[in-house]
């Protein structure tokens, strides 16, 4: 995929994660969210079948990322959803081999690799994998993903001077410009921290964060930011 001006913005992305309404997925790009996530892991409060994976997809415009989020996951279980689901692109949240990513960025499939500050895989095993971004986040908590817990989001701002950096965790419409300061990523990534119950997003919190984030444009001092999340209208060789 070549660089193109379009590619490039002046503030974070945002992915809203764990979507599970087609209705509520179409609402939040449209309050300005560039990536919506859904979640294919069983044990999460916001796991979604296949068929409701489709079904949010489907209900985005083009112009939006359609992320799926797997646990160490096989390739053809992530094939198969990419496949039946329109997504873009696939988060690997788990302990994945670089093989794996580098067998889906070769079916044209964008790949985010979890790595965690306190946890494996770490800021060290980054060079393993050729993906598109980098989420972080702190590996406290039960379930694999940020837990709505809180952390030094500035642990992660030299590893974001050198790889692409999607920042996770606890984040809020209240903290979201603290945490941006901190850590200046390309991205940011948020479940939680917007809904109402798990899978339900609350459209006023979405909207206070995508107006925080898009507030925190100054802290890049003019700088353009590439783009991480891939929308699901756009071919690998655009």
């Amino acid at each position: 995929m070549t660089d193109s001006p379009a590619m490039h913005r002046s503030f974070p992305q945002v992915k809203i994660c764990g979507l599970t309404d087609p209705q509520e997925a179409a609402h939040c790009v449209r309050l300005g969210a560039d990536a919506v996530g859904v979640v294919f892991f069983p044990k999460s409060p916001r796991h979604v079948t296949a068929d409701q994976a489709r079904d949010v997809v489907e209900a985005l415009p083009e112009t939006a990322a359609a992320v799926g989020v797997f646990v160490d996951a096989g390739f053809s279980y992530i094939m198969a959803r990419v496949e039946r689901c329109g997504l873009s692109t696939a988060q690997l949240h788990g302990r994945e081999s670089a093989r794996l990513a580098a067998r889906l960025k070769a079916e044209g499939v964008g790949v985010i690799k979890a790595l965690f500050v306190d946890g494996r895989p770490g800021f060290d095993n980054a060079p393993d994998f050729d993906a598109d971004g980098y989420l972080v986040e702190c590996a406290k908590g039960p379930l694999p993903g940020g837990n709505a817990i809180t952390w030094d989001w500035g642990a992660a701002k030299d590893f974001g001077c050198r790889h692409p950096l999607v920042l996770a965790g606890g984040l809020s419409p209240d903290n979201v410009a603290d945490a941006i300061r901190a850590a200046l990523p390309a991205a940011i990534d948020v479940s939680s921290g917007v809904e109402m119950s798990p899978g339900r997003k609350d459209p006023d919190k979405v909207a206070r964060l995508v107006a925080a984030v898009q507030g925190a444009a100054d802290r890049y001092a003019g700088k353009m930011i590439k783009t991480v999340f891939r929308p699901k209208g756009e071919r690998p060789d655009d």
